[in-house]
């Protein structure tokens, strides 16, 4: 491996877009009807003055970060700006050092920053993440290469200096052997509130996109499914019952993830989900084709006990309660087997959970643990893109995709800005009604392009001039 060379961010600013919603969103209890997408635009510098530019973005999305009931959609976005800009004014006084020495040396101050202004680890990661995004894109260009060869040959100097455990793993062998596929698995979320026939829609959009599960199928041809609980045993089986009847009949060899999103109280609470299911004749077959449980325990109590019931059941991971880059280990320890990986919580904690997982599986003899791919609301463009990179690199073979069920298309998006991204990543999007949407054909996406992109997933430049600069909290 060669060494990775030592970079200096000299120039970071962001920007925000609106983004209208066909659906609105749910996460648990709440429901979201609006929101915008924050962009990061970077430059570095590299030792012999040479700079680029790199970019990143993600939707800033009200209650899922922070569910407390008595903030607003506004107060939650506050939030998420707030991380963003504390995480750009630390990275600016960082100096000079590898990609992965730069997000190093940050952390701690970042994260400690954000808990004196009162935001937990996951709004603190929110900010960081988007920033090592976009240096990681911009090397990627100052060197004229993909982000899959920045981490095959670590240009990026990952080490286990934030995550110690990994002390005598070795990460650049690890890191030599990931690959973004050619295609990968589209698995969409069935909400709570989302309609599953005809029947259920009291009006319809009419906008030529399917509007009912039976419907997603039928225009998708998706495998995987992610299923929403509530936390009201007897009404999640009963839901669950109408969901298994529609897939029974149409998909028969699907695969199906239970996402809790903090729903129950505890672990007797989702055993009693369990053996709920296990007892309802019309389940069999849903309930031998889940892989997983994410998420099903509050955060505030799910890393406070041991889940081994639990696991011995089900396999079980952690989503809201991965605050930082050692919740995966105190999770392990107490009987959860998984975690997700999703582009806002960060690039490399991600690729160093994956090393973990390969480490502890080596242990085990085993493939006990593992990590899923997650995010219900990204977007098409940079979001997606790069979120598909790294679902790809860390070899998740299926990836929750719902923001275009959510969305039509690239909306808010200038139709030019659109129209590039469709004539330079034609094989992840096409042209429908004369919008450019993700191509979802038998079910999967295509990352072919976006794995040749030099830089973080994306060929394709925003168009800057079409955004407001990010408003302060």
């Amino acid at each position: 491996m060669g060494t990775a060379p030592r970079i200096r961010l000299i120039a970071a600013d962001a920007f925000e877009r609106p983004v209208p919603f066909r659906f609105a969103f749910r996460f648990g209890a709440a429901e979201v009807t609006s929101a915008a997408q924050a962009f990061l635009r970077v430059r570095i510098t590299d030792e012999a003055g040479r700079e680029a530019v790199g970019w990143s973005a993600e939707m800033m999305m009200p209650k899922w970060f922070d569910k407390s009931p008595e903030l607003t959609p506004a107060e939650n976005t506050d939030q998420l700006k707030t991380s963003l800009q504390l995480a750009k004014d630390v990275m600016l006084t960082a100096g000079s050092d590898t990609a992965f020495g730069l997000h190093a040396a940050v952390e701690p101050a970042h994260h400690a920053a954000c808990a004196r202004a009162d935001l937990n680890g996951l709004i603190a990661s929110f900010g960081l993440a988007l920033v090592d995004r976009a240096v990681i894109d911009a090397l990627g260009r100052l060197e004229g290469a993909p982000a899959g060869k920045l981490v095959n040959d670590n240009r990026l100097g990952i080490d286990a200096r934030t995550a110690p455990d990994l002390a005598g793993f070795d990460i650049d062998t690890f890191l030599a052997g990931l690959a973004v596929p050619q295609t990968i698995e589209v698995r969409h979320t069935v909400g709570l509130g989302d309609a599953l026939e005809t029947g259920d829609l009291a009006t319809r959009l009419g906008d030529g996109l399917p509007e009912t599960l039976e419907e997603v199928v039928a225009a998708y041809g998706h495998r995987y499914f992610k299923l929403k609980i509530s936390g009201d045993v007897a009404a999640d089986v009963t839901r669950l019952t109408r969901i298994a009847a529609v897939l029974d009949r149409l998909q028969s060899e699907y695969r199906a993830t239970l996402d809790g999103n903090e729903q129950y109280e505890d672990e007797a609470h989702v055993l009693a989900l369990l053996d709920a299911i296990e007892a309802e004749p019309k389940l069999a077959r849903l309930r031998e084709r889940i892989l997983f449980l994410e998420q099903p325990i509050a955060r505030a109590k799910a890393l406070a006990s041991p889940v081994a019931k639990l696991a011995a059941r089900i396999a079980v991971e952690i989503d809201e309660s991965d605050a930082d880059i050692q919740s995966f280990v105190t999770a392990k320890d107490l009987g959860y087997t998984g975690i997700s990986s999703k582009s806002c919580k960060g690039f490399y904690r991600a690729l160093l959970n994956r090393a973990r997982m390969a480490q502890w599986n080596a242990e085990a003899g085993a493939d006990r643990y593992f990590m899923s791919a997650e995010d219900l609301t990204t977007q098409a463009g940079i979001g997606i893109q790069q979120d598909l990179v790294l679902a790809g690199l860390i070899g998740a073979g299926h990836i929750e995709r719902n923001g275009h069920h959510f969305v039509d298309g690239m909306a808010g998006a200038p139709v030019t800005e659109a129209k590039a991204y469709l004539a330079t990543h034609g094989d992840l999007y096409h042209e429908q009604n004369a919008r450019t949407r993700l191509n979802i054909h038998d079910g999967r996406l295509s990352l072919v392009s976006l794995a040749g992109a030099d830089g973080l997933g994306s060929a394709v430049e925003p168009d800057w001039a079409a955004m407001q600069p990010l408003s302060s909290a």
